[in-house]
Parts: structure tokens; C-alpha cells; sequence
């Protein structure tokens, strides 16, 4: 069952999404050549912990960390280390979320370190218009697949490939809740959205078309398998009777998903 939230919940999520957007662009002013992941995990930890919230990821499951930091051909759960650190050109994903006052709050982004290639700037590009793509769909009668398909129908025509093995999701009062959503597959399927669903849309693109694989000796970090780069956005949107708002947006003049 997807839960529906009442005003008073989406009060609540609104003031969570715009702490952590708050929280994710600072620790994105600090991405520098010769910063460690680990520094940036301590920056985010502090802060979240200011604001009276917990760190969503870290004890999830077993997750050590705050932040997922993923690097380059790291798709998702790379885990932060003061032995990881980032070089001139690297892109670096971030994976943050929250829990404030019982409510989740989500959200990714993907940032070059420094000055990068133009191939890092374009998929870069192309990852994050993909996810606004796919937050123009939420919209009252529109259905689940359609998120999923204007994503990838997006990745494909830029030249890239969306992951498959990793979906969206639904959030709330908890981190993962109903219902899944794929990045991939064709509209017109799946449940109507309704007022009051909370979605985290995440798109995670790559350069390759295979399936991706784990780390030798690492339960979480998930590569490519063929060492092409990878990004990953994610916002946490809200269905009203206006349409999508970008919880997690902070300021950005796309939050209502109109472009």
C-alpha cells in the first residue's frame, strides 16, 4: 500500500527537505582536489546532527557511513574513507538522506571535482535533466511507468543507459517505502499518482549497457562493469493538486518540475 501524506505530514517533510538541501550544498562547496570522502562524511554527519536529525543511511542495514560517496565508475553505496581521495577530474556522487521529527528526507547529486573532461560534463548533464524529466510526470492520473519511461526514453536518446538493478523509491516515515520505481520501461503502467504520495525519483545513468557488479570484499559499493563512468541525481517530490513539488529542491526554479 502507498502510504498518502496529509498536509500536516508534508509540513513536516517540506522544513526535512529543505534542511538537507541546505546540508548537501555545503558539502558540495567543499569538493576539491585532495579532499577525502571521509572529510565530507564528517561535514555532513555534523550538520545533520545540528539541525536535531539523524543520519538516514548510517546503521541502515549495516551501512557504516552518513553519506554515500561513489566515484567515477562507482554507481551507488560507496562507502566514505580518509583513504579515498579526490583527484582533478574525478565526478563524485553524493547519496544523502535524513530523518527529522519520524519523516525521511532523500536526495543526490553529482559533482565534478575540479576541472573535468567534457564526456564527465555531458553525462553529468544528461543525468540530472533526466531526472527532471521524469519529475515533470508526476502529475494527478498520470501513472507510475510513465516516471519511469520519460527517464529512460531521456538516458537513451543522450547515448547513455539508465541501471536497472537500482529504483527509485517510495519515502516517508520510512527511508524505503512503497512503491518501487524503475528507471526504465514503458508508460502507461502501474498504479495512478495521487495527491499526497512522496516519491524519491532517482535516476542512475552509466556509459554501458551491462549489468552492474559489487566490489570484490565490499558488501556495498556497486560499479560498472566495464569502468565507464556513472551519475547519479535524486530529489524528493511531492504530489499536490498543483503537481510536483521538489521537496528536497532548495530554491532551485525547477522545484515545481514546469521545465
Amino acid at each position: 500500500m502507498i502510504p498518502l501524506k496529509t498536509k500536516a505530514e508534508l509540513d513536516i517533510m517540506r522544513e526535512n527537505g529543505r534542511i538537507l538541501a541546505r546540508i548537501l550544498r555545503e558539502v558540495c562547496s567543499q569538493v576539491a582536489p585532495g579532499v577525502s570522502t571521509a572529510s565530507l562524511d564528517r561535514l555532513a554527519e555534523e550538520m545533520i546532527l545540528q539541525e536535531g536529525a539523524a543520519p538516514a543511511f548510517k546503521g541502515y542495514k549495516g551501512f557504516p557511513a552518513t553519506l554515500c560517496t561513489s566515484i567515477n565508475d562507482e554507481v551507488v553505496h560507496g562507502i566514505p574513507s580518509e583513504d579515498r581521495i579526490l583527484w582533478e577530474g574525478d565526478i563524485l556522487s553524493i547519496d544523502i538522506g535524513l530523518v527529522r521529527n519520524g519523516y525521511y528526507a532523500d536526495m543526490a547529486t553529482t559533482v565534478p571535482v575540479g576541472e573535468v573532461a567534457p564526456a564527465a560534463r555531458r553525462i553529468l548533464a544528461a543525468g540530472e535533466q533526466s531526472l527532471w524529466e521524469g519529475i515533470k510526470q508526476v502529475r494527478i492520473g498520470h501513472r507510475l511507468s510513465d516516471i519511469s519511461h520519460a527517464i529512460g526514453s531521456f538516458v537513451e536518446k543522450a547515448g547513455y543507459h539508465v541501471v536497472r538493478e537500482y529504483v527509485g523509491h517510495g519515502v516517508g516515515r520510512a527511508l524505503h517505502e512503497e512503491p518501487e520505481i524503475p528507471n526504465y520501461g514503458p508508460p502507461g503502467r502501474g498504479v495512478r499518482l495521487r495527491v499526497g504520495m512522496t516519491l524519491a525519483i532517482e535516476p542512475m545513468v552509466k556509459t554501458d549497457d551491462l549489468p552492474t557488479r559489487k566490489v570484490k570484499g565490499d558488501p556495498w559499493t556497486v560499479k560498472t562493469a566495464s569502468g565507464g563512468l556513472s551519475a547519479h541525481f535524486e530529489h524528493t517530490v511531492a504530489l499536490t493538486e498543483d503537481g510536483p513539488e521538489v521537496l528536497t529542491g532548495g530554491g532551485d526554479s525547477r522545484r515545481s518540475g514546469s521545465e
